[in-house]
């Protein structure tokens, strides 16, 4: 669901982070190999799941807490190596005509982003069931695609000179809403868990906005900072979707607190009409204010405050934030590329600090920590992506005839793989990997 582009940071000896999409584990990518840990004794340790040594990866997606893992290698960029990593096998895999520059998954779909177009797979078989060529020039990969299966959308930048989201039903296939979200290009953009409420925020990085998913209307606005402009590096919503959290390339995270019950009110006036010492009085008074007010000043009026922060020791680093429910409490989690996960509790009052709980070194437990599963960590089982090559089982091209059609924010077309091509095994085991049947080392439980 969330993961670090950009490679100066593997030259950098730097790590690759990434949460999987209910923030039960965390994959840690170095030079020499990658590890997945869970996450539900993270407040005084991080236990490990696997670990092997591998080529250095580009990216690595873990499917919820199933025994599937989606990996591209920095040898093979153009590669797709879908894995069950407890039984060490690559189950299947997919080859692109250009750079793989972004890997999602749910329990539907597997996407797969290049820069001017998207994959759509059934994860269930991993053939190509849709492509959307012609998408806007989007060399960073940014997309997002629900966890939920019942809103199963997928999210990508329909502009490169404005800040539009264009949104597609990846089950039903075809174009849902498109919502013009800001004046400057995206930067960031994540799905609520449900996959009804998208949040957004543009190169400029001051506000960030939340629309749902299903019409596009707008839910929230929420102001960063007013000083400077800033590069938003990730957003993400609590599992609960009372919180929003984002992080930049400052040393600042900020955590905003989404109350649904004060906007309903807002904007159904549910406050009494006779209170003129109260609501009435100051929506009258706002209103006579603001109406002789510039528009940019008004919008500050209106904009959301972050309901608490973290200040880091750096900033120019990347890092990728979550808040869940780490055995029932409410965590922030912030997994940075140059190798820590930090563990904080979050206030139940606004303007409060956020305490930090533990912070956990990536590369030395990576090197020491122990393997609670007892799957030969540490130990190189082979292939470019430390598993064995497919040696059986099926194969298959996806390359094929399609017929394309106009969308709005690229051409697409059904059925046929139209320059993906692939091979491999996507039998019981592949099965199981998917439903969960062997999960390995699962995560926090969520109350």
């Amino acid at each position: 669901m969330m993961s670090l582009l950009g490679r100066p940071d593997v030259d950098a000896g730097e790590v690759f982070v990434n949460f999987n999409q209910n923030i039960t584990s965390l994959a840690v990518a170095t030079s020499g190999g990658y590890s997945l840990y869970s996450l539900g004794s993270v407040d005084s340790t991080l236990d490990k799941i696997y670990h092997t040594k591998s080529d250095e990866l580009f990216l690595i997606e873990r499917l919820f807490e199933s025994s599937l893992v989606a990996i591209v290698s920095q040898r093979a960029p153009r590669k797709l190596k879908v894995c069950h990593f407890k039984k060490q096998s690559e189950i299947c895999n997919y080859s692109y005509a250009n750079t793989i520059l972004a890997v999602k998954l749910n329990r539907e779909r597997l996407i797969v982003c290049l820069e001017e177009s998207l994959y759509i797979h059934n994860i269930q078989d991993m053939k190509v069931v849709h492509t959307i060529r012609d998408t806007p020039c989007n060399p960073l990969g940014l997309c997002a695609l629900s966890s939920s299966s019942e809103h199963c959308y997928l999210a990508y930048p329909g502009s490169v000179t404005s800040g539009e989201v264009q949104i597609f039903d990846a089950i039903n296939l075809h174009a849902k809403t498109m919502i013009p979200a800001h004046d400057t290009p995206l930067a960031a953009i994540a799905f609520s868990p449900s996959g009804t409420e998208i949040a957004t925020a543009s190169e400029r990085g001051t506000v960030i906005r939340v629309f749902s998913s299903q019409d596009g209307s707008r839910l929230f606005e929420l102001r960063r900072g007013l000083k400077r402009c800033v590069s938003i590096v990730s957003l993400s919503f609590s599992n609960c979707s009372e919180y929003l959290v984002s992080s930049s390339n400052t040393e600042t995270v900020h955590i905003f607190r989404l109350d649904r019950s004060a906007a309903e009110t807002a904007d159904h006036g549910k406050q009494s009409t006779d209170d003129w010492m109260g609501y009435s009085f100051f929506r009258f008074l706002s209103k006579t204010v603001t109406s002789y007010l510039p528009t940019q000043v008004t919008d500050v009026f209106s904009q959301g405050r972050a309901f608490a922060s973290v200040s880091l020791p750096e900033a120019g680093v990347r890092r990728m934030c979550a808040i869940t429910t780490i055995q029932k409490q409410l965590r922030l989690l912030i997994a940075s590329q140059d190798g820590y996960l930090y563990v904080y509790s979050i206030p139940s009052i606004e303007g409060a600090e956020c305490q930090l709980i533990k912070r956990h070194d990536l590369r030395l437990e990576d090197h020491y920590a122990m393997d609670i599963k007892g799957l030969n960590s540490g130990v190189s089982i082979g292939g470019a992506a430390g598993v064995p090559p497919s040696g059986s089982g099926a194969s298959g091209s996806a390359d094929g005839k399609s017929t394309a059609t106009d969308k709005p924010g690229g051409s697409s077309s059904t059925s046929g793989g139209g320059g993906a091509s692939g091979s491999g095994s996507a039998g019981a085991s592949y099965a199981s990997a998917v439903k969960g049947d062997e999960p390995v080392g699962g995560g926090p439980s969520s109350t």
